[in-house]
């Protein structure tokens, strides 16, 4: 492995960093309170790696402008001004400021404000100037801040890890792994549900920085290992298993937060197929993905076929770009379109001839899911969503798996007995001509989750409507053939299908099994 500084960080002494945490609070360096000190025009260009409204919002002398300054636009504060705002001496100590100058600090590390899912107030610790997005705004060649080479950069929060965090199954477990940690937001999600954390990553800056997040946000100290993918936890078994894992596809390993370091998407291919030695029983685990769209197969053939035996698996594409926007994304999140014109062009070139080789033409992104049911026909559905969906979905994917269950072990008989009720803030709509005496179609709309819409027929969705769970599913459809004048055994045979599909969309929920 290469060897890599953990030089210019912060170390966690409990007492230290409670007092800091404690300061954090009093000077309301929180989520809220950046929002409030900030406003929204000023806190969302902060979340897209722009500083200059927020310098002309922190212009005065209060505490917490002090922090934002320090901590989050990496500006050197006088002595006596953070020293109204900090235990300036502990943060010496620890690690947390360093001299600038006579009479000056300046900070070591990005402390981001982040809020948790409860209201609780959190910070993400990261590299000076790596609190969103990539490490492309890292001025100079390939040294990041303090010195620290750019591939060992550790960044903090980006959309892609609340993403993770948004989508993660969060019922209460007993053990549960962070593979592939970076600053550890996840970690300190799990932590508030999983009696035991576990959290690797290749970088041990990064499980620094992971341990430092943590502590300073109050949470349990997590079991922390270094290593790749599951050796360090080879011969273990977890309730649940998340990743943001290095999941660019990239020609070469450049940058350890981002480039994986194998050919194509073998990285998540590697990460899904290992997935059910590493699970218990029902255990889940969820990642985020970047898979190839390879000339002449068809993605979700390919993706279905990474899933291992025993496994259910939801694979949801949220978007795909061509291979030229793709390089593009990735060139610029490692600054490269700040080198010279030829050297931009051939690094360009060289991502371009990568995906040629590989006969890959464009780039799909989103999350897999899989849970070890052990099931002899195990459901693996792969779908393309690229539409606003409702976050957080930790209870959408629990619902969606139970939902399978119930499919697999019900035939048609069986669901024509089953009593269903319509899913919450479900919404009818009729589309058609204006002045039509019947609509061209019916369209059923969640409000809540995945914000699905499907077509339906009259007869559909008249069954969806009464469906209050006090009626068994072959009796509405009885009533029904009697209004609309239907033999009633043609509409039983003909219904299940259309019934199965509401069921696994999450438009209906069964109730009992009949």
């Amino acid at each position: 492995m290469v060897r890599v500084s953990t030089t210019h960080l912060p170390t966690a002494d409990p007492a230290r960093t409670a007092r800091l945490r404690e300061a954090l609070l009093a000077a309301a360096f929180t989520a809220d309170g950046l929002l409030d000190l900030l406003g929204a025009p000023a806190y969302a260009a902060l979340a897209r790696g722009e500083t200059v409204p927020a310098l002309r919002a922190t212009r005065g002398d209060g505490p917490l402008e002090t922090l934002v300054r320090l901590f989050l636009l990496q500006r050197p504060a006088g002595r006596a001004r953070a020293a109204a705002a900090l235990p300036v001496e502990d943060c010496l100590a620890g690690g947390w400021l360093v001299p600038d100058g006579d009479d000056a600090v300046r900070a070591t590390v990005d402390v981001r404000p982040y809020g948790g899912p409860d209201g609780q107030d959190w910070w993400i610790v990261s590299d000076l100037g790596c609190a969103v997005g990539g490490a492309g705004g890292i001025a100079g060649g390939t040294a990041g801040p303090s010195g620290v080479e750019r591939s060992e950069l550790v960044l903090g929060v980006g959309g892609a890890s609340t993403t993770l965090a948004g989508i993660t199954v969060r019922t209460p477990v007993e053990s549960a792994l962070d593979l592939g940690t970076g600053s550890g937001i996840q970690a300190l999600h799990l932590a508030q549900h999983a009696t035991r954390v576990t959290a690797t990553d290749l970088n041990p800056r990064a499980l620094r920085m992971a341990g430092l997040t943590l502590a300073l946000s109050g949470a349990p100290e997590p079991d922390l290992r270094r290593g790749s993918l599951y050796e360090p936890v080879a011969g273990e078994t977890y309730d649940l298993i998340v990743s943001n894992p290095p999941f660019v596809i990239s020609p070469g390993a450049r940058l350890t937060y981002r480039d994986g370091g194998m050919a194509g998407d073998d990285l998540c291919r590697t990460l899904v197929g290992r997935a059910a030695a590493h699970l218990n029983d029902g255990g889940h685990c969820q990642l985020l993905a970047n898979w190839e769209h390879v000339e002449g197969e068809d993605w979700r053939e390919r993706l279905a076929s990474w899933v291992p035996q025993g496994c259910d698996a939801w694979i949801v594409q949220r978007e795909v770009q061509d291979v030229a926007q793709y390089a593009e994304l990735w060139l610029r999140d490692a600054g490269d379109h700040r080198a010279g014109p030829e050297e931009y062009a051939a690094r360009y070139d060289a991502w371009l001839d990568e995906f040629e080789a590989r006969r890959t033409k464009a780039v799909g992104f989103g999350w897999i899911t899989l849970r070890k049911s052990g099931a002899g026909r195990p459901s693996v559905i792969a779908e393309e969503w690229p539409h606003p969906v409702e976050q957080p979905l930790g209870a959408t994917v629990t619902g969606h798996f139970r939902r399978q269950d119930f499919l697999r072990t019900h035939d048609d008989a069986a669901l024509l007995a089953t009593r269903f009720r319509l899913a919450d803030e479900v919404l009818q709509e009729q589309v058609g001509l204006p002045g039509a005496e019947d609509p061209e179609h019916v369209v059923l709309r969640q409000n809540r989750g995945m914000r699905r819409a499907t077509k339906v027929d009259t007869v559909g969705a008249g069954f969806a409507g009464v469906c209050d769970g006090s009626l068994p599913a072959g009796r509405i459809l009885d009533a029904i053939a009697q209004l609309v004048g239907e033999d009633p055994v043609l509409l039983r045979d003909r219904t299940p299908e259309a019934i199965r599909l509401l069921v696994e969309q999450g438009f209906l929920t069964p109730v009992d099994a009949g």
